[in-house]
Order: structure tokens, then C-alpha cells, then sequence
């Protein structure tokens, strides 16, 4: 439970201080939560008048003579726009003149006329020289700040701008900012809805066009904390973040507002009641004129339609908002969702756990999604689902270094086990008979070391691996076991055995071989490759590569591997020992008697390995009794 608590901190953590590089990580989940989740249809009392290619064929290139752009907004107003918005910036005198007539003056005079809000740009280079003939229209806004902290500053702060000619904006008497810059990862999500400059505040082009249609009485800004603030107009509240950022609720890719050419309105073939009590926005899509951004919809989104859409979302009081202490509930959130982890894994198990840990995640973008279609509401589910998901991942590792340790410690058990079993049985062998005990422990060592030279044959290699060479060498002791069920006066008889009394010796590989399987039903262990082997080696070591060994007469490769190992060095080891009725073979002896067995008595291929280490053991030959010299 502990491992699943580190994850859920870190997150924790992670989640308060939103580090950097987890910012593009963030911006994609709010992108994925926001094509989730649907929305409103766009505001009907918003149009979008285009400047596009058909406007150019049929009017001229771009930028229009000032008259004609006067004649456009006279149709508009004529056809019952309630506001005209021009995402249009007239910052130099116009370069047409008709007979010398004054065409700024012209398009003032349609200016005065009322209902038109001009755009311009602010500015923010340090360097950037104020332009004093600049003229705009600040919002008037009561600030309130929560609390006694005054250090906050609610709006970023512009040091120019790029404006209209006076005359026109003076003529207009409204104006607002275009500026909306995208976030880092290329995608315009937020737009200023408030901006400062010398110490005024001005609103964005779409806020000045609700404001100068929907004429409010009051406006206020109330600044919850360093992460939100509140706009208020008559009542309605705008939500907006701690530098008066308006996340943008859009509608739609592209296009979803309804688009009238700009040629349509001037030649008189726009519907006669397209723009009656409308939020008119002028500005140019054509190729070359247009300003176009990334949105989380849309690669291709026209500057106007962003203007649109921020005036809709006004209109409409739908909004995208983070709660004022969505930072703090996201926190709790993670917490109370890893320690609910650790307790299910805790209880249920790791794959029960699991799954409900899965389905917890699901829920949790399901119900931000739900939040945000529903209520607006953006809470994040990425803090939580890295807390869920690490919690799951460190307690997996958690219970699988646990499990491995376990494993670990039942195969040492195991292998301690195996070693009591052997050392039980040789002791065994050795109360009954300490020479059988001796010649046990002998053909331990001289089997590791046969079978590690007969593993370099390629026709061995893939049975005698490290570890069986490891576990036949420790069972060797095991293959004379059998003989506890002799009787002392077979195993001690001075002199040669009678065939009758042959017979009875020649039982004990059957003896050793029912004390296992008999060990094995007891404890009902099955189909145990440890005990397998041990049978293989107690049951086969006296059977011969030509068939006449014994108990079953088994030849060639129907010998299994360890039994014809055993067989070789038990001749050795009880050729080269003193017995009570003969004495022992000297190592050359040995190794020539062996060498006769080949191919009758012995695998070929294990005496050829033998030949190679034949040295070694006769070094490993003496275990009590000098070796007899060759």
C-alpha cells in the first residue's frame, strides 16, 4: 500500500506546481475533452460578412477604396445590422482618391452614423514607442480584489498600439483590441477579453461589440485569486483567468457561422433579412489578406470567426470556466483516488484492483467530459489519472518484487530441501554401509566434472545447461540408495556374490527407486523434474549401452543421460577402491578397462569425455585412501 502512496504524492505535487513540461500534456487532454464534449449551436444574431475572392473579382484587390468600405457599412446598417465590428485596422490614409475628393472623410462621415466598432492592435515589445495619435475607447470597470493582497496585477499590460486614423476612430466613438496570441504549443484556446495600457483598460473588439449593443449599465472586474477572475456586465458574469483570459468555447471547426460575401451586401443579393438585429463582423478571408489560427477543432480558423465566437459565447453566457479553486480540488481529487487504489489493491488483489482501478479512470474523463458539456465546468482528469495509473504501476512492481522474492525464497527452500534430502539419504547409506557413503560422495565431484566436458558436445549441450549439471552432480549421491534394502550380509560378504545372492543385490536400483516414487506420494508432488532425474539415476546407472545391463535391459540412447553418466563413474570410483575381497585398479588400469566398455558397457560419447578429464579425476580420486599409483 505504501509503493501505491510515493506515485500518488508525486502526482499530488505535480498537480500544485504544473511544472513546464507538462504544459503541452495538459493543453491535449483540455483538446480532447473539448471535441468530446458537445456544444451549444453557434448564437443566430451573429453573422460574418467576408472579404473573399469573389469580393476581390468582383470589387477590386485589396485594401478597398475608404468610400466603398463606407458603402458596405451603410448597406449593413440599411439591411438592420444592430452593430457592424470591423476586424480591420485603417492605419494609414487611404492611397485612392476619386476626383480628389477626401475618401477618410467619406468613410468618417458614414462612421458617424453610428453602430461601428473599429479594431486595433497593442502592442508589447519593451521597446516600442507609445503612438500618441492613437485614439480608443477604454471600458469603464470597477476592479474588486478579494482579500488584502493588492500585488496581483488582473491584465497584461500593452506598451503601444497600431490603430485607425483618428478621424475614423474618432467618427466610430468605439473601438476594441484584435489581439489573441496562442499558446506555446501552437493552438489559440484563450483570448484577452481585457488589456491595459498608460493605465487604462480597454476591451477586445467582440466584448466592445456585445457592450455597444447591449448598451450595460455597469461593468465590473472581481479578482478571486492569482488563477481566476470574474467579469460582471448588468448582472451576467463573464469567467475569465487571473490575467482576464477568456478560455474559448467554440462551436464548431471552420465555417460554422454564417458566412455572406462581402460582394453579395454591396450588389444588393444578400438575403433580405440576413442581418436584421444582427452582430455584424466584417473581415477578409480572401488568399493573401487573411489572418488565420490553430484551434483545438480546426488547423484553418479565420481571425474574424475567433472574434465571432468570443461575442457568441458572450451572448449566450456559455462559457468554459475553471472553478476558482479548481487547482485545490484537482489535488483533493488525486489524493482521495491513489489512497482508494492502495485500499483496493490492498484488499481485493492485484487484478480485481485493476480492473476497478481502470474503470475509475474511465469514469473520470467521462464525468470531466460530462462537466464540461453540461455545466461549462473544466476540471482536469490528467493529475488523477497519472496518480491512478502510477499508484497501479508502483504497486504491480511493488507486488511482483514481493512475489519474486518469494520465488526467490521457495527455490532456495526448495534447493536447502533437496540438499537435506540428498545428505538424509547418504547419511542413510552411511550408517548402513560408510563405504557405500564414501563412493557416493566421489561420484558427486566426479560427475560435475564429466558432465560439464560431455556439455560441450553439441549432441548434449541442450540437456546438460548449467543448472542440471548443478542438480545432477548434487543427486549422484542418491544412485546407490537402494542398498539400504540389501541384506549386511550381501554387502559385506568377503568374497563373490552366488547368482542367487547376484539377484538379490541386482534389486537395489528398484529399492531406490520405490523410496522416491513412495516420497513422492506421500507428499503428492507429480511430474517433479528434480525427482525425475534422481529416479533416472538410481533406477539406470547399471544398465549398459548394449543392452545387458540391468534392471530393464535398456539400450543405447533408451539409457537417459544420467543414468549413463553414473554408470561410468561408479565403475571408476569402484575399481580404483579398496575392497575386502580384491585390491584396487591403479588409475591406468582404470582408464583401460573403461576404455574396453565403449560402446558396450558405456555411451561412446561419455567415454571420449571421460579420456579428456581422465586426469582431473584421478586427482578427485582420493577421499580417504591414497590413489594407487599408475
Amino acid at each position: 500500500m505504501v509503493s501505491g502512496l510515493v506515485p500518488t504524492i508525486a502526482a499530488t505535487l505535480l498537480c500544485l506546481y504544473r511544472l513546464p513540461a507538462l504544459a503541452n500534456l495538459e493543453y491535449s487532454v483540455y483538446d480532447v475533452l473539448t471535441r468530446m464534449a458537445p456544444t451549444r449551436p453557434p448564437d443566430r444574431r451573429i453573422v460574418i460578412v467576408d472579404v473573399d475572392e469573389r469580393s476581390l473579382s468582383a470589387i477590386g484587390q485589396w485594401p478597398w477604396r475608404r468610400d466603398v468600405v463606407g458603402r458596405l457599412i451603410s448597406r449593413l446598417r440599411d439591411l438592420g445590422a444592430s452593430t457592424i465590428a470591423l476586424d480591420i485596422v485603417f492605419a494609414e490614409s487611404d492611397r485612392f482618391q476619386d476626383g480628389g475628393a477626401d475618401t477618410d472623410a467619406a468613410l468618417a462621415d458614414t462612421l458617424r452614423g453610428g453602430k461601428v466598432v473599429l479594431g486595433y492592435a497593442l502592442t508589447f515589445e519593451e521597446t516600442a514607442a507609445r503612438a500618441s495619435a492613437c485614439v480608443q475607447h477604454p471600458i469603464g470597470l470597477a476592479v474588486v480584489r478579494r482579500g488584502d493582497d493588492q500585488a496581483d496585477d488582473p491584465f497584461f499590460r500593452a506598451t503601444g498600439s497600431i490603430c485607425s486614423l483618428p478621424l475614423l476612430t474618432q467618427a466610430a466613438g468605439a473601438s476594441g483590441f484584435l489581439n489573441a496570441a496562442p499558446d506555446p504549443d501552437g493552438l489559440l484556446r484563450r483570448v484577452p477579453l481585457l488589456l491595459e495600457l498608460d493605465g487604462q483598460v480597454y476591451p477586445a473588439l467582440s466584448l466592445a461589440a456585445v457592450v455597444r449593443a447591449a448598451r450595460p449599465q455597469d461593468a465590473a472586474l472581481t479578482v478571486l485569486n492569482v488563477n481566476a477572475s470574474s467579469l460582471a456586465l448588468d448582472g451576467g458574469r463573464i469567467p475569465l483567468d487571473g490575467k482576464a483570459n477568456l478560455l474559448v468555447r467554440y462551436r464548431g471547426a471552420k465555417r460554422t457561422f454564417p458566412y455572406v460575401s462581402a460582394a453579395d451586401v454591396l450588389n444588393g443579393l444578400a438575403p433580405p433579412r440576413a442581418f436584421a438585429d444582427k452582430l455584424v463582423f466584417v473581415g477578409t478571408t480572401a488568399l493573401g489578406t487573411r489572418e488565420v489560427v490553430a484551434t483545438p477543432l480546426d488547423t484553418l480558423f479565420a481571425g474574424v470567426e475567433v472574434q465571432a465566437t468570443v461575442a457568441d459565447n458572450l451572448l449566450q453566457q456559455d462559457f468554459v470556466r475553471r472553478p476558482e479553486f479548481g487547482v485545490t480540488l484537482e489535488t483533493q481529487i488525486v489524493l482521495a483516488l491513489g489512497l482508494a487504489a492502495a485500499l483496493l489493491v490492498a484488499r481485493m488483489g492485484l487484478l480485481p484492483a485493476s480492473a476497478a482501478i481502470a474503470a475509475g479512470a474511465v469514469a473520470i474523463w467521462a464525468g470531466s467530459a460530462w462537466l464540461l458539456a453540461t455545466r461549462g465546468v473544466f476540471l482536469s482528469p490528467l493529475f488523477p489519472t497519472l496518480g491512478l495509473g502510477g499508484a497501479l504501476a508502483a504497486m504491480t512492481v511493488a507486488r511482483f518484487a514481493i512475489e519474486h522474492r518469494r520465488a526467490d525464497r521457495a527455490v532456495s527452500d526448495r534447493t536447502t530441501s533437496q540438499q537435506l534430502m540428498v545428505q538424509s539419504l547418504l547419511s542413510l547409506t552411511e550408517v548402513r554401509d560408510a563405504e557405500t557413503g564414501r563412493h557416493s560422495r566421489r561420484t558427486q565431484r566426479y560427475t560435475r566434472v564429466l558432465a560439464e566436458q560431455l556439455a560441450t558436445d553439441p549432441r548434449y549441450a541442450s540437456y546438460l545447461t548449467p543448472e542440471n549439471i548443478v542438480l545432477l552432480s548434487s543427486l549422484a549421491p542418491l544412485h546407490d540408495i537402494g542398498k539400504v534394502g540389501v541384506p549386511d550380509r550381501l554387502l559385506n560378504k568377503p568374497g563373490a556374490l552366488t547368482s542367487e545372492e547376484l539377484v538379490e543385490m541386482r534389486k537395489h536400483p528398484a529399492h531406490g527407486r520405490d523410496v522416491i516414487t513412495h516420497a513422492e506420494q506421500e507428499v503428492g508432488v507429480s511430474d517433479d523434474l528434480i525427482l525425475a532425474m534422481a529416479k533416472d539415476i538410481v533406477y539406470t546407472h547399471h544398465e549398459k549401452w548394449d543392452g545387458t545391463g540391468y534392471p530393464e535391459g535398456l539400450q543405447g540412447t533408451e539409457i537417459p543421460i544420467p543414468g549413463r553418466l553414473i554408470a561410468l563413474v561408479d565403475v571408476y570410483d569402484a575399481v580404483r577402491t579398496r575392497r575386502l575381497y580384491r585390491q584396487p585398479m591403479s588409475h591406468g588400469e582404470a582408464v583401460e578397462l573403461i576404455v574396453r566398455g565403449k560402446g558396450t558397457h558405456f555411451d561412446p560419447a561419455v567415454v571420449d569425455a571421460f579420456l579428456t578429464v581422465s586426469r582431473v579425476l584421478e586427482g578427485l580420486s582420493s577421499d580417504g585412501e591414497p590413489p594407487v599409483s599408475s
